[in-house]
């Protein structure tokens, strides 16, 4: 027990020699594909409006990409059942491309959507293959260092993607940052023949005769999507809450229909369920993604409306909670396994924290003060998801661990875009309605964070009761 308490040491030269550590590099890449397109699109969209009109439909450009991230994350799982991991990931790869590519050479909005929406089934896919790849082909003693790796990715893509989307939409064009985006998912797909060896990455995960594809709750997910993501792309406060209550029925409906069908199934069983580490998890990483929406949103046009903070300083504010989270990840990644349970629950507290103090801080204006709630929002997860995501995936059934894995970075996207529309209607709801001057936002600055604390309240409920299971998985493998 003594040697088990040990902090966890990767032989990282070992790894390389094998192969496996590059493997892993390149399907992480993945992730720093679909996070850089993800974030560059906010800084080229005048550059685009202006090129291709259809302002009206600016909204459209995230909330179709989303809907096919999600649903392509959720096809994931159930996808290497049926095709080896290898070839997912080159076809997630071409699709991520081939949107790309339509972006690039888009002569209206209507193709640029088009293209954005092949684009997010592709990323969508290559996201969730990467979390798919550390459950198949790496042990789980180095789970947490590996998902604390694809937390520093994440957080370099999402600070760099604005930053190279500037620099392409200043220096040649628009359509040149979507024209490297193309040439990199086509290099990546090139490229997995040559890096993804081995039986497990070049054979089904499924044995025995297949299941039936669940094509038909992948079509109600899709609906449900699009029903919130309707609802948050034009807010309108009566519009936007039918909607996204008709959504969130269409989710419950999807997750209903899901748990029928128990071999072709493309979430874990008992997906909701306090008495289980995977129901726990679920809750939590559901319940944070939803309540952390505000500040990226609406933090740099409160501050800019209430305390004339520059845009600049705002958007250095929102890259710290991106670099919080990738550092505080990689310091705590080889932690002592007796010290997993208090990581996973301070990073839980951490993030309320920041929710909370979110609450009196914005209003304040004070800059200190508002980075440090960044920094705790983005910290708290970085510390947490390693283990609270390999906690999930190894308490999942043998034969769920699969769409256990695929499934973490799926409901994060799902939460994400429940809290964008929640976070939009309780804006408008609390005073933007009427028009964005001083005195709105100062009625809206409390709201949108304190309309939040019960879902990280609840989020760190479900911390606590997880990381019991994580005490228990460390005992187990003692």
């Amino acid at each position: 027990m003594i040697e088990h308490d040990q902090p966890r040491s990767i032989d990282w030269r070992g790894l390389w020699r094998s192969g496996d550590l590059a493997r892993f590099c390149f399907v992480s890449l993945g992730i720093f594909l679909h996070a850089t397109n993800e974030t560059m699109v906010a800084t080229v969209m005048p550059a685009m409006v202006g090129d291709l009109s259809g302002v009206e439909l600016v909204g459209w450009s995230l909330a179709i990409y989303e809907l096919g991230s999600i649903v392509a994350g959720a096809a994931t799982g159930r996808l290497v059942t049926y095709v080896a991991l290898r070839m997912n990931v080159v076809v997630a790869a071409l699709l991520f491309g081939a949107g790309a590519l339509v972006c690039a050479l888009a002569p209206s909005m209507i193709w640029f959507l088009a293209g954005r929406l092949l684009e997010g089934f592709g990323g969508g896919a290559l996201v969730a293959l990467a979390f798919v790849s550390v459950e198949r082909l790496f042990p789980r003693a180095i789970w947490p260092q590996l998902f604390a790796i694809m937390s520093a990715i994440w957080g370099v893509a999402a600070f760099s993607g604005p930053l190279l989307g500037a620099l392409f939409a200043e220096s040649l064009s628009w359509r040149w940052a979507f024209g490297m985006s193309a040439l990199g998912g086509l290099a990546m797909a090139a490229a997995s023949y040559a890096v993804l060896r081995g039986p497990k990455a070049t054979r089904p995960s499924g044995t025995g005769e297949p299941a039936p594809f669940p094509a038909m709750a992948l079509l109600v997910l899709a609906v449900g999507v699009l029903l919130v993501a309707t609802a948050g792309v034009r807010i309108e406060p009566v519009r936007s809450s039918v909607l996204l209550v008709l959504g969130l029925a269409g989710l419950a409906l999807f997750f209903a229909l899901d748990a029928r069908k128990p071999r072709s199934r493309l979430f874990p069983s008992r997906l909701f369920d306090w008495r289980t580490p995977v129901g726990n998890g679920m809750i939590m990483v559901a319940a944070f993604s939803v309540a952390t929406c505000s500040f990226p949103l609406y933090g740099p046009l409160l501050l800019t409306s209430l305390h004339g903070i520059s845009v600049l300083t705002a958007g250095y504010i929102i890259a710290a909670e991106s670099i919080s989270w990738s550092v505080l990840s990689i310091l705590v990644a080889n932690a002592r396994p007796r010290h997993e349970r208090t990581i996973i629950v301070t990073g839980a507290i951490m993030i309320a924290a920041g929710i909370a103090g979110f609450a009196w801080t914005v209003p304040v204006g004070s800059i200190p003060l508002i980075l440090i709630c960044a920094m705790l929002q983005g910290g708290g997860f970085g510390i947490a998801w390693p283990f609270v995501t390999r906690t999930i995936v190894a308490s999942a059934a043998a034969e769920e661990r699969t769409i256990a894995s695929s499934a973490v970075p799926t409901m994060q996207r799902i939460g994400y875009a429940v809290g964008a529309a929640t976070t939009g209607i309780i804006a408008n709801a609390a005073g933007f309605s009427q028009g964005l001057t001083a005195a709105t936002a100062a009625g809206v600055a409390s709201w949108l964070f304190l309309a939040f604390v019960p879902l990280a309240l609840l989020g760190c409920v479900a911390a606590v009761r997880i990381s019991g299971a994580a005490s228990r998985l460390e005992a187990e493998t003692a």
